[in-house]
C-alpha cells in the first residue's frame, strides 16, 4: 500500500528483463516478480491477489509454453494470503520446485520463501519451461542486504558464447536446481549439444577443451577448489562440482541460460 492507502499498480516486465537470479530493484516487501522468456510482471502483495500462469495467453497473467500442448492452459497460480505467496498446480503435469520437489494438481499449495525460486514444467521433447519467481524481502531488496546499504552484486565471470553453451549443457542439473546435482559427463554434454545444435560441430574434445579452459582461468583468478592439488585424491567430480557451484553462486550461469541450448 502507498502512504495514501491506495494499492500499488502491477508492473509489466519486458522480455528483455534480466534473469531474476540477479535480484530485483528496491520494492515493497512481499512484492512478487514472475518472469518467463516472453516477459512477466511485478505484483505488490495484497490478500487474495492471484496470478495465473499457463499457455492460454488471453486468460493468464503470465504465459508459459504458449506453443507447447503439454503445458496446460491454466497450469498454476500464485496466491497471496496470510502475508505470504503460495504456488499451486492446476495442470496435468507436475511443477518442479528447487530440490527436485514435484508439486501435483491434487496437492495443497506450497508457500514461497523470500528471494529467488525457479519453477520448471516438463514440456514436449524433454523441454523444460522455466518460470522465475522472486519475492522481495523485508528490506525490499535482495536477501541479506542491509536496509541502509546498497546491494553488492556478486562477481560474475566473463564467458564466450561457446563456453556458456558447453557449461550450460554440463551444468544443466544445477541450473534446474535438482537435488544432489552433479555435472553431466563431457560425452553426455557433447551428445546433448550435438543433438540440439547439430550444425555447430560439438564433440567430446571441444567440450573438454572449453571446460578445462574456464576452470583453469577461474583457478588462476583465485577461485579455490579447482585443482587436484587443492582437493586431493580421489578427485571424482569434485573439481567440476566446485566450478559449477561458483558459477551458480556468482550468477555467471542462471536458469534462463538453459533456453540457449534450444536456440540453434
Amino acid at each position: 500500500m502507498t502512504r495514501a492507502g491506495k494499492a500499488l499498480p502491477d508492473k509489466q516486465l519486458p522480455a528483455s528483463h534480466d534473469s531474476l537470479a540477479f535480484g530485483v530493484p528496491p520494492s515493497a516487501p512481499g512484492t512478487m516478480y514472475a518472469l518467463v522468456t516472453s516477459g512477466g510482471l511485478a505484483v505488490p502483495p495484497r490478500e487474495g491477489r492471484t496470478i495465473l500462469f499457463g499457455r492460454n495467453r488471453p486468460e493468464v497473467h503470465v504465459c508459459i509454453g504458449e506453443d507447447d500442448r503439454h503445458i496446460s492452459r491454466h497450469h498454476g497460480r500464485l496466491v497471496h494470503r496470510d502475508e505470504q505467496w503460495w504456488v499451486g498446480n492446476l495442470g496435468r503435469r507436475p511443477i518442479r520446485l528447487p530440490g527436485s520437489r514435484l508439486l501435483f494438481a491434487e496437492e495443497e499449495p506450497v508457500p514461497l520463501t523470500e528471494g529467488y525460486t525457479p519453477l520448471f514444467i516438463r514440456g514436449s521433447g524433454g523441454r523444460e519451461h522455466l518460470l522465475e519467481l522472486y519475492v522481495a524481502g523485508r528490506d525490499g531488496q535482495r536477501r541479506g542486504a542491509s536496509r541502509d546499504e546498497a546491494t553488492t552484486p556478486p562477481r560474475t565471470w566473463r564467458l564466450t558464447t561457446a563456453e556458456r553453451l558447453a557449461l550450460t549443457a554440463l551444468g544443466q542439473r544445477y541450473l534446474r536446481h535438482e537435488a544432489g546435482a552433479q555435472p553431466l559427463s563431457r560425452r553426455e554434454a557433447a551428445a546433448c549439444l550435438d543433438r540440439l545444435r547439430p550444425a555447430e560441430g560439438w564433440t567430446f574434445k571441444r567440450v573438454e577443451h572449453l571446460l578445462l579452459g574456464v576452470r583453469g582461468r577461474l583457478s588462476r583468478a583465485g577461485v579455490p577448489g579447482l585443482t587436484r592439488d587443492e582437493v586431493g585424491e580421489p578427485v571424482g567430480n569434485s573439481l567440476n562440482d566446485n566450478l559449477f557451484r561458483e558459477l551458480m553462486v556468482s550468477t555467471t550461469l542462471v536458469p534462463p541460460d538453459l533456453d540457449r541450448l534450444y536456440e540453434g
